[in-house]
Order: C-alpha cells, then sequence, then structure tokens
C-alpha cells in the first residue's frame, strides 16, 4: 500500500476514533461546552427527560462509534459519517448552528472516505 495512503486511513482512523469517544465522555461532563444548547427548544419539549438526560445517550452512542471505529474500522467509519450527518440535518432543519452542520457535513465526507479506503485492506 502507498505509504501516504496508508498515513492518510492512520489520521483519519484515530481522529474519528478517539474525536468521538472525547466528546461522548464530555456529554457527562460539559467542560468543552453545554451540550444541551444544541438541542432545539421543540425537540426539548418532546423528551420525556431532561435534556441533560438525551445527551447522555447521545454521548454513550458516540463513544460506542470511537471504539468501533478503532476495532472495525470500515463499519465504524460508516456509522461515524452517518451520525455526523444526521446531526448535520438535525440542525440544519432547526435552523441553528448551521456553521456546525456544515462543518458536521464536511467531517461525515472524510469519514466515508476512511471507510472507503479502509475497503478490503484493514488498517495493521
Amino acid at each position: 500500500m502507498n505509504a501516504n495512503v496508508h498515513l492518510v486511513k492512520t489520521l483519519l482512523k484515530y481522529t474519528f476514533g478517539l474525536v468521538p469517544i472525547v466528546a461522548g465522555l464530555d456529554k457527562f461532563t460539559n467542560i468543552l461546552t453545554d451540550w444541551s444548547q444544541y438541542i432545539s427548544e421543540g425537540f426539548a419539549e418532546m423528551l420525556p427527560f431532561e435534556p441533560s438526560t438525551f445527551m447522555m445517550i447521545v454521548g454513550v452512542i458516540e463513544i460506542i462509534a470511537g471504539i468501533l471505529v478503532l476495532t472495525k474500522t470500515q463499519i465504524g467509519a460508516y456509522v461515524v459519517s452517518a451520525w455526523l450527518v444526521a446531526i448535520a440535518l438535525t440542525l440544519l432543519f432547526s435552523w441553528s448552528y448551521v456553521d456546525v452542520a456544515v462543518r458536521d457535513l464536511v467531517m461525515a465526507i472524510a469519514a466515508f472516505s476512511l471507510a472507503k479506503l479502509s475497503e478490503g485492506n484493514p488498517i495493521k
């Protein structure tokens, strides 16, 4: 395998493995930001529990997705890509944090690229 391709795959693998884990853990501490601010008021009113509880559930999903990228890169990268698209669409539909939505769509493309690079050639 080309050394540059291997380097890109490795960088993407650890980026999309570690960042979701860190972001997921932060859903429990809110050190980086108050994550519940990203929930629209309408959606928050529909929740049967507090928005902070919802964000903790999201955090668990993100931690699992990150671990999946690190252990089963191709599958995990597809999961992270889909997750980022879902987040971006949610933000676009509420027309809040559109800049974050665009950033998440770009990251989804990068995660999808990792999945495609990982087809048939697992990172060792």
